[in-house]
């Protein structure tokens, strides 16, 4: 079982779309059962008295446009117990690695990556809470989304040899 834990500053836009588009992506090819997918928040902002926020609007609707439901994801912050918890803790951007680290209190096992280190163009995902281009957003996250799964397949296949 490989865990996947996606984060992003407020676990509303960019992390939920990489959670979700990660499941979609693991059920269509039918290895969806090898992973534990999940999401949070580097900050409290989108989490109020313990109740995260549901996914952005313009998010959601994004995802819908693909056929991906986020139905019930609501906002939760990373803890420092998430990095046992998880195989790969997988920011946004160079602000989110930043954070997670300060966070998590480090990272001695190298789990912490950047999703579009994954793909031939590494880099930030732009935050679309600000940029307002959550198509542009979708693209970059399947794309790295595509390449984490490469990936791991990869390392599946090499370690059963």
């Amino acid at each position: 079982m490989i865990k996947i834990l996606f984060v992003c500053h407020g676990n509303i836009c960019r992390s939920p779309m990489a959670e979700f588009i990660l499941k979609d992506m693991t059920e269509k090819q039918g290895i969806a059962s090898q992973f534990v997918i999940a999401s949070a928040a580097t900050s409290t902002e989108e989490i109020w008295n313990g109740t995260g926020n549901p996914v952005y609007p313009p998010a959601r609707k994004e995802l819908a446009r693909h056929g991906i439901s986020c139905d019930g994801k609501r906002a939760v912050q990373l803890t420092r117990e998430d990095y046992q918890s998880y195989d790969y803790l997988i920011g946004m951007d160079q602000q989110n690695l930043r954070n997670m680290h300060r966070i998590l209190g480090g990272d001695p096992e190298q789990k912490l990556h950047l999703l579009l280190d994954y793909t031939e163009h590494p880099g930030d995902i732009a935050d679309p809470w600000y940029t307002g281009d959550f198509t542009k957003t979708f693209q970059d996250i399947e794309k790295g989304c595509m390449g984490l799964v490469k990936e791991l397949m990869k390392k599946t296949e090499d370690s059963t040899v």
